[in-house]
Formats: C-alpha cells, sequence, structure tokens
C-alpha cells in the first residue's frame, strides 16, 4: 500500500526556491559550475516523511560543496546549486529513471529500469547512502510527479539557460559538475575527474584540470571510480559546443564525515579551489586570444 501524498503546498521535497544561481556581475569565461548534491533545505515535512534521522539523511549530501564554490561567481562564473537534498530528488539521474517497485501505481512501462534506479538510487531514491530505506512504504506515484515538477524541472532548466548564455556569449560552454566523494572510497585521491572515458569533453580540457590541481599539491585520478553521472552524460556534447567534466573531492580534505560539518581544514580548500578556478579561466583566455 502506498503512502498518501501531501496536500499541495506541503511538498517533502520542495524548497523556495528550489534552485539558486549565483550570477557574476560579468562572465569572464565559458565555465558553468553546478552543485546538484549539495542541498540541505530538509522541511518539517520531509523530516517526517522519512523513517529515518536526519543524521543519517545528511550522509548522502555532497555536504557544503556550494560553499566550497562561493568566490566563483567573485571570478566571473556562474554557480547552479540545488538547495532540496538528494535523498528526495537526484538531479544526476534521468527524468524518468524510476523504480516501479517503489510507487503505487507503478510508473507507465518505457525504457528498461536503469541499475541504478533498480538498486534504490533512482531520481527519487528508496535508500540512503548507508542502504537503508527511507520510506516505510510505497509512495504515490503523484508524489513523484510533483517533485520533479517542483525540484528536478527547475534545477534543470536553471542549468541549460546558463550554459545557453554562455555558447551565446563565447562559442561554447563548459560545465563543471561539482561533487564530494567519501574519503574511504576515494583510492588515496584528492581529486576525480571525469569525463566520460573521453567521451563528455576534450581530452585538453581534462589534462589542463589535472595539471592545476596537481600543481596545487592534490593527488589525481581520472574516471575512476567515478567517471561522470547522468549530468556529465546528458549535456557534455563537445561537438555541438558544449564540454562537461565531474570533479569529485575527497571529504576528509575540508569535512568532518561522521558529523557532516565543515573541518578546520576547509578554509585552505576554498582557496586552492579559487586558485585552480583562476588558472582555468586563465587558460581559457589565453586559448580565446590565440584564436583570434
Amino acid at each position: 500500500m502506498s503512502e498518501p501524498a501531501f496536500p499541495p503546498g506541503a511538498d517533502p521535497a520542495a524548497s523556495c526556491p528550489p534552485v539558486r544561481v549565483a550570477a557574476p556581475a560579468r562572465r569572464s569565461s565559458a565555465y558553468v559550475f553546478a552543485s546538484p548534491h549539495s542541498g540541505r533545505d530538509y522541511t518539517p515535512e520531509a523530516l517526517a516523511r522519512a523513517c529515518l534521522p536526519l543524521s543519517v539523511l545528511r550522509q548522502s549530501e555532497d555536504a557544503y560543496v556550494d560553499e566550497l564554490l562561493a568566490r566563483a561567481p567573485g571570478l566571473g562564473v556562474p554557480v547552479i546549486s540545488a538547495l532540496f537534498p538528494r535523498v528526495f530528488v537526484d538531479v544526476n539521474r534521468a527524468e524518468r529513471e524510476l523504480d516501479p517497485d517503489m510507487f503505487d501505481p507503478p510508473p507507465a512501462a518505457g525504457a528498461p529500469v536503469s541499475a541504478r534506479a533498480a538498486a534504490g538510487l533512482g531520481v527519487i531514491p528508496r535508500v540512503a547512502a548507508d542502504g537503508r530505506a527511507l520510506y516505510a512504504g510505497r509512495l504515490a506515484l503523484a508524489e513523484a510527479e510533483h517533485r520533479l515538477a517542483q525540484c528536478y524541472r527547475p534545477y534543470h532548466a536553471a542549468l541549460a539557460s546558463e550554459l545557453d548564455a554562455a555558447r551565446r556569449a563565447f562559442g561554447e560552454a563548459v560545465l563543471i559538475d561539482w561533487h564530494s566523494m567519501p574519503a574511504a572510497s576515494a583510492r588515496g585521491a584528492d581529486i576525480v575527474l571525469g569525463d566520460r572515458y573521453g567521451a563528455s569533453c576534450a581530452r585538453a580540457l581534462t589534462a589542463r584540470a589535472e595539471a592545476h590541481f596537481r600543481a596545487l599539491g592534490f593527488t589525481v585520478i581520472r574516471n575512476r571510480p567515478y567517471a561522470g553521472g547522468y549530468t556529465t552524460e546528458n549535456y557534455g556534447r563537445p561537438a555541438a559546443g558544449v564540454q562537461a567534466l565531474q570533479i569529485e573531492i575527497n571529504r576528509g580534505l575540508y569535512l568532518d564525515e561522521r558529523a557532516v560539518r565543515p573541518s578546520s581544514r576547509m578554509p585552505a580548500l576554498t582557496h586552492a579551489l579559487s586558485q585552480w578556478i583562476e588558472a582555468m579561466i586563465a587558460d581559457s583566455a589565453d586559448a580565446l586570444q590565440a584564436a583570434e
């Protein structure tokens, strides 16, 4: 049996607004930054809906990645951040990446159920980061549709708008999709760059990103264990003028993972990331001048 849907205005996933676009006074380059998983606006309805405590829900966040990027707009780069929690809507999934066993009635049959959705990690997650069920029973399909309308679509509309603006201004857009990874799964790396093995962006871009991180003292690996999710795969179309690179940051560099709060190392990482952004922008300016 499904749990009853919430009435209008009491949707457990909705934030007001659901997305924040931190726009620069003037764009300095084709870069657009996105933080899809740092949302931490847990409404009372959302907390009442879940059968797990907030401390467990927050383990699914790429916590405070948006704050790591806070200096980017001042450097001329827009930042799009989801404000709603990842456990309620995961915008790094396809819109119809739904687990049919999670909803009553089930969604209409369409494409095969993805491995991620079947594992409980679809666009409306069924399980938390530790694998425990988020809900005591099935959800009404109408609630899933409402979450998609209130959260998912506004986020992707904002992202698409910023990419279009960058492409109009510079002839191309470069999306950097920012995430964080548990220290235990980082394989000894500080940074993992995901470019879908060269499919979502030019290898030269990935090489520049790696070189600038290494120059700042970070250890970097590519595509393992994170090659890029839906956002990188969907938007990364180099032939169409949009490149997309996913960046995973080791949480041990800035976060108390157990308490899900910034550690004393966060200011140093924020400063280093600002240096990295400046170096990447400078490379873009040099490339543009060389092309003129």
